[in-house]
């Protein structure tokens, strides 16, 4: 049996372009709200980080003179005790800014997810119209 559409080759047409364009929006769409959702979960993290930091300088204030006191009373004078104290706070910190910035770059934030879905998307109008 033989059917044939109804309708005219430009109306087919139309419908494909038009449903290429919802799926383009919704692509759109997605990638929103997976920005939205990667820069609220960076914001989280940087908050977390600011109260650490705090924390840390209260901290390792206290150590840093606790510290000093230890090695002044080991018998080294109170101007090396301070530096070496410092020296060393100074390497943790560097050491510490190194590994947060690694872990915080832009592309956690990129939308991986919606450029995985338009690869397939691409892919799958590639095989549909290949195979006509």
């Amino acid at each position: 049996m033989d059917r044939q559409d109804p309708r005219s080759t430009g109306s087919l047409l139309t419908d494909v372009l038009g449903s290429i364009g919802n799926l383009l929006r919704q692509e759109v769409d997605l990638a929103r709200a997976e920005v939205d959702e990667n820069l609220k979960r960076a914001g989280a993290a940087l908050g977390l980080l600011v109260a650490a930091i705090i924390l840390a300088f209260i901290g390792l204030s206290v150590l840093s003179t606790a510290a000093i006191s230890a090695l002044v009373l080991a018998g080294i004078s109170q101007l090396w005790a301070t530096l070496l104290v410092g020296l060393v706070v100074l390497l943790v910190a560097v050491i510490m800014v190194i590994i947060g910035l690694k872990r915080l770059k832009l592309s956690s934030i990129a939308p991986s997810r919606t450029a995985r879905s338009l690869k397939a998307d691409a892919h799958m109008m590639k095989e549909a119209y290949n195979d006509r």
